[in-house]
């Protein structure tokens, strides 16, 4: 039922489209920060894919489209596997500005800020960490890397993208920063073409195969 631009959705809530958002925005970030207060990491991991599952499938704001919701069982994802846990140090870089094209949202541009030391021995590559410009900012670490394309979107995954609430916590006193690949993601152009979405630059490009997070599902015999 609409009436004068307030929709009753199946949560039972009158909420604009607007509204819808910002309660999607809240619930993600409500979900990171029970991540990183949790001593369970595990257990953590456990939360997020259920409660990303919950949200993809009932949420307004879902990025599965609206036909598909009732028989989407929600991301498929790899098993948890602890070596993809990894501490990097972060190094400054010289702060070179890129600007992408974001569809309907117009340009986003975004500066290098750091880059890792730490993940070439294990995933055949370093990491830059991009400051997204505009008000506020935020901290945004897409990669690429070797199931891209086969087990993985081909467009990349998401690790941080602190402006969407995806914040796993910032870097350490002594200049450490843990890089949790089980929580990497799709972006929502992976799901829908509504999206358009920045995907990783060149230089975030991973040799090694990183089976953590979130996947391609897999056909069930």
């Amino acid at each position: 039922m609409k009436e004068s631009g307030v929709i009753s959705d199946m949560w039972g809530n009158d909420l604009n489209e607007t509204q819808r958002l910002w309660e999607w925005r809240e619930k993600i970030a409500n979900l990171y920060y029970e991540v990183r207060s949790s001593p369970d990491v595990v257990a953590a991991w456990g939360l997020w894919c259920d409660t990303r599952s919950t949200l993809f499938r009932d949420h307004p704001q879902s990025p599965i489209e609206s036909a598909d919701r009732t028989t989407f069982e929600g991301p498929t994802t790899f098993s948890y596997d602890p070596s993809l846990r990894l501490t990097v140090q972060l190094v400054p870089v010289t702060p070179e500005r890129i600007t992408i094209a974001a569809g309907v949202d117009g340009d986003l541009s975004m500066r290098a800020f750091s880059r890792t030391t730490g993940l070439e021995t294990r995933l055949g590559g370093e990491l830059t960490l991009y400051w997204i410009e505009g008000y506020g900012g935020g901290v945004f670490l897409p990669f690429v890397d070797a199931t891209s394309g086969t087990e993985t979107y081909g467009g990349g995954r998401y690790l941080l993208d602190t402006i969407k609430g995806a914040d796993l916590g910032v870097v350490r006193p002594d200049g450490t920063l843990v890089l949790d690949f089980n929580f990497s993601y799709f972006p929502s152009c992976a799901y829908s073409s509504r999206y358009a979405c920045p995907l990783a630059p060149s230089g975030n490009r991973l040799k090694g195969a990183v089976r953590a997070g979130e996947r391609l599902p897999v056909s069930k015999r």
